[in-house]
């Protein structure tokens, strides 16, 4: 209802109270009716404080306030016209609640009041005023996902437009649950639902409608965006549903998109385990006569149980799958563990072939010794020439084990059977490594 429908009768009711027929000045009967026309001005809700300036003269330019636009409306805490019902004048007509989210950024809600109305040149030009919150009646909108209280920074105010809009802007800060798919962890892309909906109002009553589009959120949120952390911001899409139950309900959900930055954990994970394989690779260039080399295998094979205890404490335990990186350690560690038991079989072989030799070398026939002994026996010679005797006897065991060692030019037989089963071993072990490896690059890559 305009408002100059209501400005013109009140003006010719103006009229017809305060000037009298013979164009005489006012007495008590225009007192009478200048009192009634302010009933009349009172009733219909119209600031017209020039009908107390005497007739002939210029009203000065007027001084609005907020305060103006207030008492028009009536609108006031103890008002529970404005607070206990929804604004409309009619309840088949719905309330179009617009609502605008922004990640890190401003929730904006916007709906129509259908009791709230002026003119703004009637007061200055004020189209819009700021009230307290507790003032009018607020749409229940509730998120599905949220696990915890808000606990950000809410304003006590909003703002009402001469048409009757509203407008709220607040801050939330939302603690949801994400349903995570941690499959190609740390190269995993997560998405997350907010879903905004009326916990009492059914479809009819309430109807919510995104404000801007999901490229327009998209580039805003990029814009506002402070810090990501661990998280780089994708986009975020925009889409309206309904949750049908008994009854049906509005709803709008924002999705938003989010890729991990891998880097911290292919640096302080990933590469660690690599270069662990890497070395144990290189182990294979050690003597197997030694201790040294299974000694090194075991190091390092300790070394990656650390770093499985370190995944268990970063990766979610909850997942519908086997985490890739899961299996990358499993495999690598389950390579290190053959490659250390191959070490064992081969290091037992190589003794084995040297308890043999060295028991053939201490049965050896010390026939020289017999012409010296009946010497030593016939002639009695002295104590000293015995022991430059012993001392040769040792210098004659030595060459004999080399020449032992030596005979034919060739190793033991359990020595040959463990060097080709060690190079059998290494090739297979080299092959496979390397094609686990280009497989699960492709398959997070993917």
């Amino acid at each position: 209802m305009a408002f100059s429908q209501h400005l013109d009768p009140l003006h010719k009711a103006t009229k017809q109270f305060l000037v009298p027929p013979d164009g005489g000045s006012l007495g008590g009967d225009g007192v009478a009716r200048l009192a009634r026309v302010c009933w009349v001005q009172s009733h219909l809700r119209v600031c017209m404080k020039c009908v107390s300036v005497p007739l002939g003269t210029v009203s000065p330019e007027r001084v609005c306030s907020y305060q103006d636009v207030l008492d028009h409306l009536n609108l006031t805490r103890g008002n529970d016209v404005f607070t206990s019902t929804r604004p409309v004048l009619d309840h088949t007509h719905p309330t179009m609640v617009h609502l605008d989210v922004y990640l890190y950024a401003i929730l904006a809600v916007t709906w129509n009041n259908e009791r709230i109305w002026w003119d703004p040149s009637q007061f200055c030009g004020i189209s819009r005023v700021s009230i307290p919150k507790e003032m009018l009646w607020i749409p229940d909108l509730s998120i599905y996902e949220m696990t915890e209280k808000d606990d950000g920074p809410h304003s006590p105010y909003l703002y009402v437009s001469h048409d009757g809009i509203v407008l709220i802007e607040d801050e939330m800060k939302v603690v949801s649950t994400c349903k995570m798919d941690v499959h190609k962890f740390p190269f995993d892309t997560q998405r997350c639902n907010i879903t905004f909906s009326s916990a009492i109002h059914i479809v009819t009553d309430i109807q919510l409608i995104p404000f801007s589009n999901s490229s327009r959120v998209t580039q805003a949120s990029r814009e506002v965006m402070q810090t990501q952390g661990e998280w780089e911001f994708l986009d975020m899409t925009v889409s309206r549903g309904k949750l049908i139950l008994d009854r049906e309900w509005d709803q709008i959900s924002y999705t938003i998109t989010m890729a991990r930055r891998p880097l911290l954990h292919v640096i302080n994970f990933l590469l660690p385990i690599l270069f662990f394989l890497c070395l144990d690779l290189a182990s294979f260039l050690i003597s197997d006569q030694r201790g040294e080399k299974l000694g090194f295998k075991v190091t390092v094979l300790l070394a990656i149980s650390v770093l499985l205890l370190i995944l268990n404490d970063i990766l979610p335990s909850m997942s519908n799958r086997t985490p890739l990186i899961a299996t990358y350690c499993i495999v690598i560690f389950a390579f290190m563990l053959l490659s250390l038991l191959e070490t064992i079989l081969v290091t037992h072989l190589m003794e084995r072939d040297s308890v043999h030799q060295e028991t053939g070398i201490d049965h050896a026939p010390a026939y020289d010794c017999d012409p010296e002994e009946v010497i030593c026996s016939e002639q009695g010679e002295s104590h000293l020439l015995l022991l430059i005797l012993g001392d040769l006897r040792a210098v004659e065991r030595t060459l004999a084990l080399f020449a032992s060692g030596r005979r034919e030019g060739k190793p033991g037989y359990w020595t040959r059977v463990a060097r080709r089963l060690n190079a059998a071993f290494f090739t297979i072990y080299l092959i496979s490594v390397m094609l686990f490896i280009t497989l699960m690059c492709k398959e997070w890559l993917n």
